[in-house]
């Protein structure tokens, strides 16, 4: 059956003659905006805690993470291979002498066939850029970027700490080295309808990315947004309007552009809302019956075929 967005799954058996799976790594980085370089407060959406599994712990070893990550996956699949994540805060944000110990560590450590590595655009100087390309020769290496939004009225509402043509720079930059480079969008920020959203389909498929992370909107307890959302509500999407939506934007986003997820799931106690009751595969699931019902597929109206 004839796949209706290009699926990350697919895409990752291809690169690989094994079953491989990503552990998540705390390394122990900060954040420019939330050590003062570019603000104390954080993203109004952020806290890092949610996505953090239990044994991603900065208080132990990177090797000591990895480990413990391999011996939760492996009882299940005994021959899996791994990707280190470098996901807390922003991972290219230290000195290159810090950021060469804390990758080379991940990449020593039985299995490990490669490096996930999460940060900011305003976070890849160019010596850092220099390392990663080289590093990129000798093992497979993704750098994702947290872009979020291409408006940059709501990354100034969400307290971002950037605009969206430094995320379009730092992007550029780093596929011209040859590295496979990703993104990260959430859709339903405050002030962005379903209009906006569609709008940045088209503005993500005109940057060279080859994996895309979309994530609805959570709202977290004990986030700036969460008070905003006390004091304010404002809309969030129901799980219908929201399959309808991605099929939109799917239809509006490059062909070739690799999907990761559409969804997030922090631990139900820490979402104030929306509440779905829905797990990732139950929610790609649902998307995929609905696009196919309504014969639509990723690329089919983007402007950047």
């Amino acid at each position: 059956m004839k796949e209706v967005y290009n699926n990350y799954g697919k895409w990752i058996r291809q690169q690989f003659p094994y079953r491989v799976q990503k552990i998540s790594v705390d390394a122990g980085f900060t954040c420019p905006n939330r050590d003062g370089r570019v603000g104390s407060q954080g993203c109004v959406f952020c806290d890092n805690n949610t996505f953090n599994p239990s044994y991603c712990d900065r208080g132990k070893s990177i090797r000591d993470q990895l480990e413990e990550g391999k011996h939760f996956f492996r009882r299940k699949y005994p021959d899996m291979k791994y990707l280190a994540y470098f996901q807390a805060y922003s991972n290219t944000y230290d000195t290159l002498d810090t950021l060469k110990r804390r990758y080379e560590e991940a990449l020593a450590v039985e299995d490990v066939v490669g490096l996930v590595i999460g940060t900011r655009p305003d976070c890849m100087p160019h010596e850092v850029l220099d390392y990663l390309e080289v590093l990129h020769r000798q093992t497979i290496l993704v750098v994702e970027y947290g872009i979020e939004s291409t408006n940059d009225e709501t990354l100034r509402r969400i307290n971002r700490g950037h605009t969206f043509e430094e995320a379009r720079h730092a992007v550029e930059r780093t596929a011209e080295r040859g590295i496979l480079t990703g993104g990260h969008v959430i859709i339903g920020l405050p002030g962005e309808d379903a209009e906006e959203s569609i709008r940045q389909a088209d503005t993500i498929s005109s940057l060279p990315l080859h994996l895309l992370k979309i994530h609805q909107l959570q709202v977290i307890r004990g986030t700036a947004l969460a008070r905003q959302y006390e004091e304010k509500p404002f809309h969030l999407y129901t799980p219908d309007e929201y399959i309808a939506l991605i099929a939109n934007y799917l239809q509006h986003l490059r062909k070739d552009i690799v999907v990761e997820r559409f969804v997030s799931q922090s631990p139900s106690d820490k979402v104030v809302a929306p509440h779905w009751g829905l797990k990732n595969y139950e929610f790609t699931n649902l998307l995929v019956n609905y696009m196919r019902e309504k014969g639509m597929c990723q690329g089919d109206v983007s402007i950047n075929r």
